[in-house]
């Protein structure tokens, strides 16, 4: 029996249901979310109804699209249930109750079609404790997809398959969250919370706990537990806070349940402990967290001004906050082992959580997962951990760690001794290995359609490479563009190696694609080089430099081979120009793109203006006239506006017809080689497009438009004088609808507006505020 899946069922419209079905749908997979009807209800299907109206006001967004929610099928499980008859995936999200699990499965096998798969998203509850008394049939199609929230932007997928599981069907559940759905797609074992939450959970006790007793800050905590840790930036209380405080004793107490009486979680879990005891008080009165009146940090008004505060830990009462100041986080920036090693309290505070979470995850192999490597991956997109538990101890030092444990008397792990005199993770030649628990390497498979391009990168030298760029052989004639200056900031040296790939051809080269494995294609333009021009009145270096960006585009667009962008996370300002001046784009689903450059007082001066009002005037899809057109471009530019998904950016016009979107982020630069080897026989590079627009009077209508919102206060002043250049490069200049604007022409206006801006202090003060608060200022 093959099973595949193109219909999926989601039991049960809670935050959690409504969100699988949420991102089922964003796959563009038709998608039935059945709830309960509640007593009294008018409208019997009003849960899943309202869960859906709910999230298209939720931000961030579990849509990638508004008109995704038309893919979700509405009802209630009462009138509806044979909606499932013709689903193939049934994916239960209700309570997590085992009886009221099985009665549903029950009916449920009355109306699935046969070869259909029936999955929990439980991760407190044994498989075959699921299956039990439900027959061997239902048991073979039966497994556990456990997704964490928020499903759209939470990568990992744990799943489970039971001993009657049928391999066909576990695989085709596999295939569907890797390439449709974009997960890390982990096997577990049937073990408690599986590895995400049985290592996050004992990982979040021991920080909490560990920093009342060691008389940190809730700040301190999390200047130590957060980035020198490689966690993200809320750090462990305000991941507390994030995720909502009254979440916490309700998984805790449920590991509990589950885990071995010898298991060390029982150990930090102490129902009279004072921060147990003040994380009851704070919940009882309505401290939940962000969700809540606050948590361990909360918003609050001081004499008419909004303050941030955190709880001091010891008296229960908040007070405003204090920046955090430890010695230890400074050191961190050297290594974990300076961290650890270091002798303030934020020192032993580090040591205490990595020593625990570390040794505790190297004992919890092979019984949650064959391979070190599912546990780094699990907690790496699960819990968004910079590095995971295993790649941390080589950072460590294998033997380093197991030699402190033991001085101190603690236990030492089986498979940290086995890594004696090694690391878990080494590369020899073009490949990985990673240590099992056998003590010997297995190298890591890459297959042509998932790599990252590290993987291509191991064991060779570039093609090319200066500071901010590189370029890399990726195998059958293609050769991929890496940008990884700071921050992927673009800069002359960016655009040197832009120049040097639109002649790939000249290299050996067939095709180009540009990308990387940073989190962000690129933020733009380096403008803290604007800033130190402008200061220094070197306006001839500033034009040259608009002049070079601008060439190198257009170099780029005209080369006489296909380049394909590979956008994934931010593609702002000048990222974005380098997409819209490729020939194709096969960007991942969770790309942030746009036009920026207002936000920083200029214009984009890169062929960005010159790209979008082509990309509108020539959209055969377009209302009559010019001006429809243009306001879709002009609007998009002057207010900065990023589409926050590759879906979004489609209906922006930066994703173009035949432009592709690749949901998991391991798949984009094989999707990106694909597009570019299929453009390669009989590629024709683009004509010269010319445009015909109307001159000043479609910069009179921008004008007015403008004017309207800053009567209104929804601009300022100098807001207008901006949106003045870029209307201006829009609108053709000087000219009227029956001339013809080439691209050279846009071009040079944009370099116009760009230089007259650069000049004014204004926007000189909007750069600053830029670089120094991280936010626009609006002057």
């Amino acid at each position: 029996m093959t099973t595949e899946i193109n219909k999926v069922a989601v039991i049960g419209a809670g935050v959690m249901g409504a969100g699988i079905a949420a991102h089922v749908a964003n796959a563009g997979i038709p998608v039935v979310l059945l709830d309960i009807v509640p007593e009294g209800a008018n409208d019997r299907s009003v849960i899943a109804k309202t869960a859906v109206q709910k999230m298209l006001k939720t931000n961030p967004a579990p849509f990638m699209h508004k008109k995704n929610a038309r893919l979700i099928e509405t009802g209630n499980l009462e009138d509806d249930l044979q909606a499932v008859a013709d689903c193939d995936w049934i994916c239960e999200a209700i309570i997590e109750n085992p009886k009221i699990k099985r009665d549903l499965y029950g009916r449920l096998n009355g109306v699935r079609k046969p070869g259909s798969v029936v999955t929990s998203n439980t991760s407190t509850i044994p498989l075959n404790v699921l299956t039990e008394g439900l027959g061997e049939d239902f048991a073979k199609d039966f497994a556990i997809t456990h997704f964490f929230n928020p499903p759209r932007y939470m990568r990992l997928l744990e799943v489970v398959k039971g001993e009657k599981t049928r391999q066909d069907a576990y695989d085709a559940l596999k295939a569907f969250g890797d390439v449709r759905l974009g997960k890390e797609v982990i096997d577990c074992k049937d073990t408690p919370g599986f590895i995400g939450n049985r290592i996050g959970i004992f990982w979040s006790t021991v920080a909490t706990r560990s920093a009342y007793d060691l008389g940190l800050t809730v700040e301190e905590a999390d200047s130590i537990v957060g980035r020198p840790t490689g966690v993200p930036k809320t750090g462990i209380f305000g991941l507390g806070d994030l995720t909502g405080l009254d979440l916490g004793p309700h998984v805790i107490a449920s590991m509990i349940d589950l885990v071995p009486a010898d298991d060390p979680l029982r150990d930090w879990v102490d129902s009279e402990h004072p921060l147990t005891k003040l994380i009851q008080k704070l919940i009882s009165e309505g401290y939940t967290g962000r969700k809540g009146k606050g948590g361990f940090y909360r918003r609050t008004k001081v004499d008419g001004k909004s303050v941030k505060q955190a709880i001091d830990l010891k008296t229960g009462e908040y007070r405003d906050t204090i920046r955090a100041n430890l010695a230890s986080a400074k050191a961190g920036k050297k290594g974990l082992r300076a961290l650890v090693t270091h002798e303030d309290k934020g020192g032993q505070y580090a040591w205490t959580v990595l020593s625990n979470v570390l040794s505790y995850s190297a004992a919890l192999v092979p019984e949650i997962a064959d391979d070190v490597r599912s546990v780094d991956l699990a907690m790496k997109t699960g819990y968004a951990w910079k590095w995971g538990p295993f790649e941390m101890i080589d950072m460590l030092g294998a033997d380093w760690l197991a030699d402190k444990l033991a001085e101190e008397g603690r236990p030492v792990p089986a498979l940290l001794e086995t890594a004696r005199g090694k690391t878990f993770y080494k590369e020899e030649g073009e490949s990985l290995y990673i240590l099992g628990t056998d003590g010997q390497y297995q190298a890591v498979e890459v297959t042509e359609d998932a790599w990252m391009l590290a993987d291509k990168k191991r064991g060779k030298e570039p093609v090319k490479s200066n500071k901010a760029a590189s370029l890399w052989d990726v195998g059958d004639g293609v050769l991929c563009l890496e940008f990884h200056g700071m921050r992927d900031a673009l800069d002359e040296d960016s655009v040197a190696m832009i120049k040097q790939a639109a002649k790939a051809d000249k290299l050996g080269f067939k095709a180009v694609i540009i990308g990387h494995d940073g989190d962000n294609f690129s933020v733009g333009a380096n403008i803290g080089l604007a800033l130190f021009g402008a200061n220094a009145a070197m306006w001839p270096l500033i034009e040259n430099g608009i002049a070079e960006g601008q060439k190198a585009m257009q170099e780029l667009k005209n080369s006489p081979f296909p380049v394909v962008a590979a956008p994934a996370g931010m593609a702002l300002g000048g990222g974005c120009e380098v997409c819209l001046h490729s020939n194709a784009i096969q960007a991942h689903a969770e790309t942030y793109i746009g036009l920026v450059e207002v936000g920083v007082g200029v214009i984009p001066g890169w062929g960005g203006c010159k790209e979008l009002t082509i990309r509108n005037m020539t959209n055969r899809k377009r209302p009559g006239g010019p001006m429809p057109a243009l306001s879709n471009a002009f609007q998009a530019i002057s207010t900065a506006k990023v589409a926050t998904s590759a879906a979004e950016a489609r209906e922006m016009l930066i994703l173009r017809d035949g432009d592709g979107i690749t949901m998991n982020r391991r798949r984009v630069l094989p999707d990106a080689k694909k597009k570019a080897l299929a453009m390669v026989d009989g590629y024709e590079k683009p004509e010269p497009i010319v445009v015909n627009l109307p001159g000043p009077t479609a910069q009179a209508a921008f004008r007015m438009a403008v004017e309207g919102f800053v009567l209104q206060g929804m601009a300022t002043p100098y807001d207008a004088e901006i949106a003045e250049q870029v209307g201006r490069v829009l609108s053709g200049g000087d000219t009227d609808i029956t001339e013809e604007v080439t691209e050279k022409k846009l071009l040079e206006l944009e370099r116009e507006g760009f230089l007259k801006l650069i000049r004014n202090e204004k926007t000189l003060m909007r750069i600053e505020h830029m670089l120094t608060k991280g936010r626009p200022l609006r002057n």
